[in-house]
């Protein structure tokens, strides 16, 4: 049997059988105290009766970035054996490290991107971060603050300035202890970079030592574990461990022990004993290894959970009044704060718990995200500026351990509906417009049945919009179910092609096309609009017919209440609002009641419930097939819709019960109708024409005040809210 003996700088002493590339060897553990001449007497006393010495701690050299330089006492430890082969784990460590890396990221897709990590520390750790700095450009080393006690400021530590700093680094290090470069010993200092972090990487020693008490949702990276660190890193609410080691104690198990253990190992078990200790060696033993990392969820509650993310924006300037680090701005003129707001980077806002699916039993979490930018501000801006802002949200979305991101409102409807941000991203992405479309056609339904419609498959539906991505799908399925829809859009040759296509995959549907929707209104049971109209009438409403339902999918929306007043009749419901299962809680107000979001959301949440992390609804072109496959998971995992409402009001059946008696009265009475019809047109001219709410732009009664000092205002702020969004 073969035999190793370790040195670690601790005391005791323990014998160790283990079993390692399907052989018997025994590891001896021996404590020096971190006293070298302790070292040197065990080096001696153990030369020739064992078949490798691993010295864990003692590195014989120091590496940082490209900088190296041979360490006072522990270059010459290895010297005292004359027989036995005496190794620090230098040897396999780099490589091991980088191949932990992928393997780890293999199983968990994503784990690592746009992470922000902060080595404890850096020294000797070169091929962690290597590895890392592949899939993270928020790179910083805590060297600086634990051997020195600089200050966490600016530059100091960071990746940028490594080159310069690591030979002299190194200098000062070369005789310094080994306690101290293990972070064994040292004061607690500077903690800024630790809360800036998303992963903590290094020596486990100096991670505990340093970091500060609460370490809640990080992940730490380390060579090995004891059962004391793990119940340490657990209690200050470290959620996610990770042990780059082979572990002696199985596939993909905590490793207990670093990476002098595992080359002392490799040492022993070479086929020839006289093969030289490199590199090449190293790697035809480890590729008969089979082994995984180690990577722990710590926290109950969080292990099994599947992470999405959305993204929202205000709908409208009062949306960023109301937003309390925005407050400020209800003084200043709203030209220039929707103006400012649009370069705000993407803001974690909020998180949504609880949510659990009844059949399966999986749990997920999303994080909401929101840009500054208004719909108009993106409409004024190129497709470009939008998708940069999107590429940093899904940046923060991976941060954030989502793996697929939902685009909310209008960040689906700019440019190519997600395409161009689904090819820039490595999370997966979809629009949500899918789900929207079965659950606009579905409570569409629901508000037929309430207004009294037995068969509304025997009446005529309009899609405003249709050439839109929802408005195409809504009207290609609306024809399956009604044979008879009318499709209005501002662009003909889309129209054109549009009802080709329906007659094709609808024979005998009767398809009625139009660029203005008034005309056919009054022929319509049942009325779709989804259009990104702004500053205009998309719809008459007095010209609708008695007992009509308008399904409003637009957000913002595209019927005002003082529009849909002036037809007491006709029901204007809001679409899309759905129901996610479990005990759901959303820590952020998106304009809705509790625990209810919008389809587009409930689309990307069901996804990951459903484990689909990929590219589902892109594009204009929306598959019906998706659509009833997106409604088949929304039925097996217990989604539901939300009940309906009006103009972000509940729909009482007393309120429905008076629509039906007017709408009755109406048909009933033509006469009754014309004079209703001609007494709300004339009221109409008094409401300006509007879509999504806007009009022309407000000025506050301050702003004649401000001028050019109101945009320096604007600017500062701008900039200290972008710092604000830097360290989220």
């Amino acid at each position: 049997m073969k035999k190793i003996l370790i040195i670690h700088l601790g005391e005791g002493e323990m014998l160790l059988p283990v079993t390692f590339l399907d052989q018997d060897v025994e590891v001896r553990r021996v404590g020096c105290g971190g006293d070298v001449a302790r070292a040197r007497a065990l080096i001696a006393e153990y030369d020739g009766a064992v078949d490798a010495i691993g010295l864990e701690g003692m590195p014989a050299v120091l590496r940082l970035g490209s900088a190296q330089v041979q360490h006072a006492i522990g270059a010459e430890l290895p010297a005292v054996a004359r027989v036995t082969p005496v190794v620090d784990g230098s040897g396999v460590r780099p490589e091991l490290e980088r191949w932990g890396v992928i393997l780890a990221e293999r199983a968990h897709p994503l784990i690592f991107n746009h992470k922000r990590v902060l080595f404890v520390p850096g020294v000797n750790h070169e091929g962690l971060a290597q590895a890392l700095t592949r899939r993270s450009s928020a790179i910083r080393f805590a060297d600086p603050q634990l051997f020195f006690g600089l200050p966490d400021a600016p530059g100091v530590g960071s990746a940028q300035t490594l080159d310069q700093a690591a030979a002299p680094t190194l200098e000062a290090l070369k005789e310094a202890s080994f306690e101290t470069i293990a972070g064994i010993t040292g004061a607690p200092h500077h903690q800024g970079s630790f809360v800036w972090a998303d992963i903590l990487a290094g020596n486990i020693a100096a991670i505990r030592r340093f970091a500060p008490e609460r370490l809640d949702r990080k992940m730490v990276i380390v060579e090995s574990a004891s059962d004391e660190d793990i119940a340490d890193l657990r209690e200050r609410g470290v959620e996610t461990l990770i042990t780059l080691m082979p572990s002696l104690q199985g596939k993909g198990e905590i490793a207990r022990y670093p990476a002098a253990t595992i080359e002392a190992l490799l040492v022993a078990l070479r086929p020839d004993p006289q093969a030289p200790l490199t590199e090449d060696t190293y790697l035809d033993l480890l590729a008969d290894l089979d082994w995984a990392p180690a990577v722990v969820t710590l926290q109950p509650e969080a292990a099994g959970v599947n992470k999405f993310a959305f993204v929202i924006h205000p709908l409208s300037v009062r949306f960023i009044h109301d937003y309390p680090p925005f407050y400020w701005t209800r003084y200043v003129p709203d030209t220039i704060v929707e103006a400012a707001a649009a370069y705000v980077p993407p803001i974690y806002v909020g998180k949504i718990t609880g949510g659990r699916s009844p059949t399966t039993g999986q749990r997920i979490e999303g994080y909401l995200i929101s840009l500054g930018a208004t719909p108009r501000q993106m409409m004024k801006h190129s497709p470009r500026f939008t998708y940069n802002l999107l590429n940093q949200a899904a940046h923060l979305a991976e941060r954030l351990g989502a793996r697929i991101m939902g685009l909310g409102a209008f960040t689906s409807v700019v440019g190519d509906a997600g395409i161009t941000v689904a090819n820039e991203a490595d999370i997966a992405i979809t629009s949500g417009n899918s789900l929207t479309v079965a659950a606009t056609l579905e409570t569409a339904k629901i508000a037929a049945r309430m207004m009294g419609y037995r068969d509304l498959s025997r009446g005529r539906i309009m899609v405003i919009g249709a050439t839109g991505s929802i408005g195409s799908a809504c009207a290609r399925l609306a024809a399956q179910a009604t044979k008879d829809v009318a499709l209005v859009s501002i662009e003909p040759e889309k129209l054109i092609d549009l009802k080709r296509l329906i007659e094709r995959e609808t024979p005998g549907a009767r398809v009625v096309i139009a660029t203005h929707a008034n005309d056919l209104a009054g022929e319509c049971d049942l009325i779709i609009t989804a259009t990104s109209a702004f500053g205009q009438r998309v719809l008459d409403v007095t010209e609708c017919k008695p007992g009509a339902i308008i399904c409003d999918v637009a957000r913002p929306p595209d019927i005002n209440p003082a529009e849909a007043a002036l037809r007491p009749d006709v029901l204007v419901i809001e679409s899309g609002e759905v129901l996610i299962p479990g005990d759901v809680e959303i820590g952020y107000d998106i304009g809705l009641p509790p625990k209810t979001v919008y389809a587009c959301l409930a689309e990307t949440s069901l996804l990951a419930m459903e484990g689909r992390f990929e590219d589902y609804t892109l594009g204009r072109n929306i598959s019906p097939e998706r659509v009833k496959e997106i409604y088949r998971l929304f039925r097996k995992h217990g989604y539901r819709l939300a009940p309906l409402r009006s103009f972000e009001e509940y729909i009482t059946e007393e309120q429905i019960m008076h629509k039906r008696r007017l709408a009755e009265e109406l048909r009933a009475d033509p006469e009754l109708f014309a004079r209703r019809k001609a007494e709300a047109k004339e009221r109409l001219k008094s409401i300006p024409e509007m879509a999504k709410g806007v009009r022309a732009a407000r000025r506050s009664k301050h702003s004649a005040a401000w001028g050019w000092a109101g945009v320096g205002a604007v600017a500062l702020s701008l900039i200290a809210l972008r710092r604000q969004a830097r360290m989220q």
